[in-house]
């Protein structure tokens, strides 16, 4: 008679491997929990929270998301420092501008390894403000002498230098020495330099201290102290040039 072999097999497994079994499903032990009831259990007595400390052992940090937060003080949790963020060293613009104005004193080249721009921008900032208020719109020259300028001197010094240097440390060393000329801008503001015959000596030490202290900088950074002079004529040349316009 004839019978089908399927059918064998189906009473085979419900006669021998299937009597201890309830359901025909449980093949083999375990030692997790179905998390779908934990979920729903921790949902219903505590919230996700409960179940989020509960699971992990931490509770879950709450953030304010909303506008709000962009004009509070809580912030996210580990976030840095907003001048952290900028890249705005108060104690790197305080020991630089003391080394300008100081500048027989011996450097700390670790506080030029960085491209801090927050004291030039600001010096060139009060710069032309001075040269506003004493009559004289100068901004764009400013800016236009204080970008080429710096193209040229990063080009010189590069080509002088077997390390090189980069253009934004070349830009940071030079706006913190121009501090003796934003000086310069503020006298302009009780003197009509150009008018004085006084106006153009008066430009002669401003000149030399911004070039001896930026020279100076550039030497002990890129270790050039047989090349000092080749090095302070061109940075000599660039203060001229903001000299010529505070004056002028």
């Amino acid at each position: 008679m004839a019978h089908s072999v399927l059918f064998d097999q189906n009473q085979l497994y419900n006669g021998a491997g299937m009597n201890n079994q309830a359901d025909g499903l449980e093949f083999y032990q375990t030692q997790y929990t179905d998390p779908s009831a934990a979920s729903g259990a921790g949902v219903q007595q505590g919230g996700v929270d409960d179940f989020y400390s509960s699971s992990y052992g931490t509770a879950m940090p709450i953030v304010e998301r909303s506008w709000l937060a962009a004009f509070g003080t809580g912030g996210f949790p580990n976030e840095p420092a907003l001048m952290e963020e900028l890249g705005i060293n108060f104690q790197h613009i305080k020991s630089k501008t003391l080394s300008v104005l100081n500048p027989f004193k011996p450097l700390d080249t670790e506080i030029y390894d960085d491209s801090d721009m927050a004291g030039p921008l600001l010096f060139i900032l009060v710069l032309g403000t001075f040269l506003l208020l004493s009559g004289k719109s100068q901004f764009g020259y400013i800016y236009g002498v204080g970008l080429m300028g710096t193209l040229g001197i990063w080009t010189i010094l590069n080509l002088m230098s077997q390390g090189g240097i980069a253009v934004m440390r070349t830009a940071s060393i030079l706006g913190y020495c121009l501090l003796p000329i934003v000086f310069l801008g503020s006298v302009g503001l009780a003197v009509d330099l150009k008018s004085t015959q006084l106006g153009a000596l008066a430009a002669v030490l401003p000149i030399a201290w911004c070039t001896y202290s930026s020279a100076t900088m550039f030497v002990t950074v890129l270790s050039m102290s047989e090349q000092r002079l080749l090095v302070a004529y061109p940075v000599g040349l660039f203060y001229t040039s903001f000299a010529l316009l505070t004056v002028f």
